[in-house]
């Protein structure tokens, strides 16, 4: 980055954004983070807290479903005018199954984060990049936007929708110098697959057995490097792979 930048980073207490966090706060970012559990938010504020008194750190718990409230939260946070980077990290998958047998509840789980909840957070915080002609957006996408995999159907259908998003984005903001960044990754070892399996940490730790998965620093640094571009050169897609992950539903294990 160019110089010191305010940063809102959803879904921040863990997996992806935790690691975006730490390296935007190692930078000097100041930080708006959101999460949905008050506990790991505030542990990760702290954290962070180092000798720059004038480096502020700003915590908002929140769900980016519930579109008025965390409006009201995020423009009410003292630092919401001096957002230049957004974060869409916040989203997850629920369930492994066909369409015959899917839950109500994971589709709408799914649905109403990883595409409602991009679109909300996105809304409330474009005014102000457009204001100030300048910004970063970036939105945490995956390579099932890219490819379906067997019983990925409506994981998947949300993160196709999130690249047609992000593409619409795109063309709607250019004329105001804001850059659009997907970034897709493919198999990492994060908390995905547990809360996919809902807590059953034996099948979720049999995803990666057998693979080097990437790792949430591993597309952590993407997001950086993205982000560190001059501001003439906007990263539209980033696609990440494991090495032995030719595509989505292919990993060679040992």
């Amino acid at each position: 980055m160019e110089n010191k930048k305010t940063a809102l980073v959803t879904g921040a207490s863990s997996g992806f954004g935790k690691e975006i966090v730490k390296m935007l706060a190692e930078r000097g970012s100041d930080l708006i983070l959101i999460a949905r559990i008050q506990k790991l938010l505030e542990a990760l504020a702290t954290s962070l807290k180092g000798t720059d008194p004038n480096q502020s750190f700003e915590t908002i718990v929140g769900d980016v479903r519930d579109f008025k409230t965390i409006e009201t939260l995020i423009k009410s946070n003292p630092l919401y005018n001096e957002i230049e980077i957004v974060i869409n990290n916040a989203g997850l998958a629920r369930g492994l199954s066909t369409i015959v047998e899917g839950s109500l509840d994971d589709w709408n789980d799914m649905i109403d984060t990883n595409i409602k909840g991009v679109l909300h957070v996105s809304k409330i915080c474009l005014p102000i990049l457009i204001a100030k002609r300048k910004g970063h957006i970036v939105n945490m996408s995956s390579i099932a936007g890219k490819e379906v995999y067997a019983n990925g159907n409506v994981y998947c259908a949300s993160k196709h929708a999130l690249d047609a998003i992000t593409k619409s984005l795109r063309l709607e903001t250019a004329a105001y110098n804001i850059r659009v960044t997907s970034i897709s990754p493919g198999a990492a070892e994060t908390e995905f697959s547990l809360v996919r399996f809902r807590g059953d940490k034996e099948r979720a730790d049999n995803v990666y057995k057998g693979f080097s998965a990437l790792s949430a620093i591993d597309v952590a640094e993407c997001v950086l490097w993205a982000l560190e571009r001059p501001s003439h050169v906007n990263i539209s897609e980033l696609t990440v792979m494991p090495t032995v992950q030719p595509s989505a539903g292919v990993i060679i294990k040992k």
